[in-house]
């Protein structure tokens, strides 16, 4: 008995001593290793924390950036956004890293290893992050290697350009009922640019009005904190599994969302069973993409995507279709308020195009005024201010050689506003550096890229552009529009850059 009791607490002790040591490991011993690493190749940056590396300073900094506004002539965000990375750059140069919990993130500066980075998708690849992300929404934007590329492969007809040609009736539609509340006097724009995008992607995506989908999209906004909360804090492994208030609701909201869109989907199956619908929508379309592709493997369903992968492609299809759209056109309707000039100069080509017509997708295509506008809005106020990868192996990236485990962060907020890339004026509102396009504003470099770059570049960023388009042409069409007394410029970083006090403008009908 004894003897037995003896192995029972050897092994105990054994268990015990392993699990403080793979502990000790994940904070502390590989993270200093990590960090000698990367001095003895001339990178800089603060001596890692146990734990929380620099994210305390993070939040910090943010909270006091976000505690006043901006001066309404001062388009730099990166202040704003990321006060710690330009507090980093400041004190080490560019070439230096950052701490986002025990693993450090190197910055990368230079467009020619941004290029590298975004083009090896297979060497550097999306954090996981905290887990507790996957309960907000999944889907293409976290798959990687081969399950990325198949459904890459599937989804891609739902976004050919011949195929949003027939969505274009949807997006007019959801745009002329926004147009037709508005009266020429104040209103704060951005609850009604959410409505407007929330409607388009309903009907796009799903061939339902935004009523029908609107408890989706309550749910997801209500995540929306939770999520944000749960990426700026370290999380320690297991974590998600203890019921917290938090962890209770995220899964609550999940549930309640899968339950949502697994019932819209049945009813479009039924519907094709049927043949009683036809697949102009996104969701049929992708339906219709994912039934190909298990018949071409002769009925192998591994081949196509599962109920649940469809259900995360709808709340991604929720999520990203309508925020951040929502976003660039108050941006873009901001900017017109300020610069008066370059909105009667996009007013002229709109009504020079189209009179008083409904917008078509030829002559959408047809207004470089307006496409310059919407690219330098996209550059000021870019939706998303920074891109994260993880590099899965040893690696070499320019002069620098990367071990496995250390992230790289490409950011887009203060990327774009580099005075060495975009000249004195880059944090002046000038449509006209994009007059040539982007590759002549960049001089041919990766130094612009609000959709993401390379293999994995946005797939909805056509879609997004002919909204965009529609939704400013008839706006332009309307009204003219300046900025009310009580603007307060204040950009929040909110997973999207967001309005903090909203956006109040004011409308003279045309």
């Amino acid at each position: 008995m004894e003897t037995i009791q003896m192995i029972v607490t050897i092994c105990c002790c054994a268990i015990a001593i392993t699990l403080l040591w793979k502990v000790l490991n994940w904070v502390w011993f590989n993270p200093k290793k990590l960090e000698n690493l990367l001095r003895k190749q001339g990178l800089q940056g603060n001596s890692y924390r146990l734990l929380y590396g620099d994210m305390k300073d993070v939040t910090r900094m943010i909270k006091e950036a976000n505690s006043k506004p901006m001066n309404m002539s001062d388009h730099d965000l990166a202040p704003r956004m990321m006060p710690f990375f330009l507090e980093t750059i400041n004190k080490y140069g560019k070439k230096c890293f950052t701490w986002m919990g025990p693993k450090p993130q190197v910055l990368i500066m230079d467009p020619e290893l941004i290029k590298e980075v975004l083009s090896k998708i297979y060497l550097y690849q999306k954090p996981h992050g905290n887990p507790l992300g996957s309960l907000f929404v999944k889907g293409l934007v976290s798959y990687e290697k081969d399950k990325w590329a198949k459904n890459r492969k599937i989804i891609n007809p739902a976004f050919h350009l011949e195929k949003l040609k027939h969505m274009l009736p949807a997006f007019y539609l959801s745009c002329n009922e926004m147009l037709s509340k508005w009266e020429a006097h104040e209103i704060d724009v951005w609850p009604h640019l959410q409505q407007l995008t929330s409607d388009v992607i309903s009907r796009t995506a799903f061939g339902s009005s935004y009523e029908e989908g609107r408890k989706i999209f309550e749910l997801q906004n209500e995540q929306v904190p939770h999520f944000i909360e749960a990426m700026r804090s370290v999380y320690i492994p297991g974590w998600r599994f203890l019921p917290t208030k938090r962890n209770r609701r995220m899964k609550e909201i999940k549930k309640d969302v899968r339950s949502l869109i697994r019932g819209i989907i049945d009813k479009r199956l039924k519907a094709m069973e049927a043949g009683d619908v036809d697949n102009v929508d996104l969701l049929g379309i992708l339906l219709e993409s994912n039934f190909k592709e298990i018949e071409q493997q002769d009925g192998n369903k591994d081949f196509g995507m599962s109920i649940d992968e469809i259900i995360e492609e709808c709340k991604l299809f929720y999520f990203a279709g309508a925020e951040t759209t929502s976003v660039w056109l108050l941006w873009t309707l901001v900017l017109l308020s300020r610069y008066q000039d370059w909105q009667a100069r996009a007013r002229e080509e709109v009504l020079q195009v189209f009179g008083s017509r409904k917008p078509d997708f030829d002559g959408l295509n047809r207004l470089k005024v307006v496409t310059m506008i919407l690219y330098e809005s996209l550059r000021l106020y870019s939706p998303v201010t920074t891109l994260t990868r993880l590099a899965i192996e040893d690696i070499t990236l320019g002069e620098v050689s990367l071990p496995a485990g250390v992230l790289v962060s490409l950011p887009i907020s203060i990327l774009h506003h580099d005075k060495e890339i975009w000249g004195e004026d880059a944090n002046k509102f000038n449509p006209e550096r994009f007059r040539e396009g982007i590759s002549s504003a960049t001089k041919g470099q990766v130094a612009y890229f609000p959709f993401s770059w390379g293999p994995r570049i946005c797939i909805g960023q056509n879609f997004a552009m002919l909204e965009a388009k529609m939704a400013l042409s008839m706006i332009l069409q309307t009204f003219s529009f300046e900025l009310s007394t009580s603007y307060t410029h204040a950009p929040q970083y909110s997973v999207t850059v967001q309005p903090q006090y909203g956006a109040p403008l004011i409308f003279h009908k045309l």
